[in-house]
């Protein structure tokens, strides 16, 4: 039987900002699968997110991206990760096509064909400032990208955030097409647990920094009585409450 590789690991990491710490965190996300990473805002998702992005730099621990630590070649590492963010990275004056240039001399995988393609499958319009987006728009522009240069492994940071529940489907559905492909794996972050649960192989709950429960989703849906992802996660709150 082939081992399961994994494409991320993080081993006993910690940062500490003295009002927030991510506390000796640890947790691996299989090649070929959806992790879900859940937890309330300001639980450290997006800390944990820029850790592996070696962004930020962290205290304690190691974080290992395709067998690589990240922080001996992460800007080599960075070309097989496609990433989301909460808030759009690009300046408000930048169209489709102005992303489009400077994405090819950024990414060597680039592929404009596919990134034109993503914008016509979720309306978006190439000579439009981004600026002048709505919230969901912006997402589906960040979502484009990250799928536009042949990546490896989707890093998103509440990704469905601020979409209308028929677009968020669409979006899910898109990443199940992803992870079809053997060596392509996703971390998704997102407070909504309902997506989470539509699409996600492995969980991780995180709250105040530390990790409350990880494994495969449907185990952890049978070995608990509460039904749903969101319920679970509030008993682990309200436990520690």
């Amino acid at each position: 039987m082939e081992e399961i590789k994994n494409v991320i690991e993080i081993k006993n990491v910690s940062k500490d900002y003295g009002d927030f710490k991510l506390d000796n965190i640890s947790f691996c996300v299989p090649e070929g699968s959806i992790c879900g990473f859940i937890g309330q805002n300001g639980a450290g998702k997006t800390t944990t997110i820029k850790a592996v992005l070696d962004v930020i730099d962290i205290d304690e621990g190691e974080i290992f991206v395709f067998g690589q630590n990240i922080k001996k070649d992460s800007a080599r590492l960075r070309e097989d990760i496609g990433v989301v963010f909460d808030e759009m990275g690009f300046h408000d004056f930048m169209t489709g096509k102005d992303i489009n240039i400077m994405m090819k001399n950024i990414y060597k995988n680039w592929d404009e064909n596919v990134f034109f393609d993503f914008l016509k499958r979720f309306s978006l319009p190439s000579k439009k400032p981004c600026g002048d987006f709505s919230r969901g728009m912006r997402m589906k522009l960040q979502i484009a990208v990250a799928m536009s240069h042949n990546a490896k492994l989707l890093i998103m940071d509440e990704p469905t955030s601020g979409l209308d529940p028929i677009v968020r489907n669409e979006i899910i559905q898109i990443f199940g097409e992803y992870v079809t492909k053997k060596d392509h794996s996703i971390l998704l972050s997102s407070h909504i647990t309902g997506d989470i649960e539509k699409i996600a192989d492995e969980v991780v709950f995180i709250d105040g920094g530390k990790i409350v429960l990880s494994g495969n989703k449907d185990e952890i849906l049978k070995t608990h009585e509460e039904g749903k992802l969101e319920d679970i996660m509030l008993f682990y709150i309200n436990r520690k409450n």
